[in-house]
């Protein structure tokens, strides 16, 4: 097999493992076809196995060489003139300083990468960018700014008919509201997302749907129904041995408890 070829093999390879969640072996793949890149001096192939390896350290919570991995990418890309591309690594390194907290570089990043989007035209990344965007407004408590910002997002989800998108960016609305306390909005944008997810038979993100919404009926004394919700996200947690297992048990456990209460309370 040609360098070249073998470098595709390998990321192909990697890919693989990356969507089964295998990233140690994913990494190997993307590591072997890097040396192969390097050999052959294939630049483009070298920025697209350079781009995976920085989404696996990205993944896998190792920031400093996932930063370093795109930010060889971006230098190709510039090279290429690759505006597209560089728009995606741009979200990409705002993406690791969101991991870390840092709002406002996050922030900085996102919005060269939309400047980049909305030129070429690149409507599935922005409307996963806006919601970026919306995370960052929430978490620094800009709370109308977030709203807007999923809102953008939801239009471009539907535009595009991607049903996954819908469904998350109705649940994030419904998180905002949620920390706002405006538990009626929440409860509705959650139930929209849940809904949606359903009908799409997506068990992971009707799950997430589920679990604002327990905390909607929590907090508003709903004991019941914060209970059956919360019951199915952990048969959920189980099944696909999710690493909140452990977490929403006790959660499950203390609502039970709380539920208890209350009824000896108003017998």
């Amino acid at each position: 097999m040609l360098k070249n070829g073998l470098s595709e093999e390998l990321n192909r390879q990697g890919n693989e493992h990356f969507s089964l969640g295998h990233y140690t072996e994913a990494y190997t793949c993307y590591a072997k076809a890097l040396e192969c890149d390097r050999m052959t001096g294939d630049q483009r192939a070298l920025a697209a196995t350079l781009g995976n390896l920085g989404n696996i350290c990205a993944v896998s919570g190792r920031r400093d060489a996932a930063q370093d991995y795109y930010q060889e990418v971006l230098e190709l890309q510039k090279v290429f003139g690759d505006e597209k591309g560089i728009g995606t690594t741009l979200a990409n390194l705002g993406n690791l300083r969101a991991d870390a907290g840092e709002w406002e570089r996050a922030r900085a990043y996102y919005l060269e990468a939309l400047d980049l989007m909305t030129k070429t035209h690149d409507e599935a990344a922005k409307a996963v960018l806006y919601s970026d965007l919306g995370l960052i407004a929430r978490e620094t408590g800009q709370f109308e700014e977030a709203i807007r910002c999923y809102e953008r997002s939801l239009v471009l989800m539907r535009r595009l008919g991607n049903q996954g998108g819908t469904a998350d960016a109705w649940r994030m609305m419904g998180r905002t509201f949620l920390m706002q306390r405006r538990h009626d909005d929440a409860i509705a944008c959650c139930q929209t997302s849940q809904s949606i997810a359903e009908r799409a038979h997506d068990e992971l993100r009707a799950g997430g749907a589920r679990y604002v919404l327990a905390q909607c009926y929590e907090e508003l004394g709903r004991f019941d129904e914060a209970v059956a919700l919360l019951e199915r996200v952990v048969e959920m947690d189980r099944k696909y041995q999710l690493p909140k297992l452990d977490e929403n048990t006790r959660r499950l456990q203390d609502l039970r408890e709380r539920k208890e209460r209350a009824m000896g309370q108003s017998a």
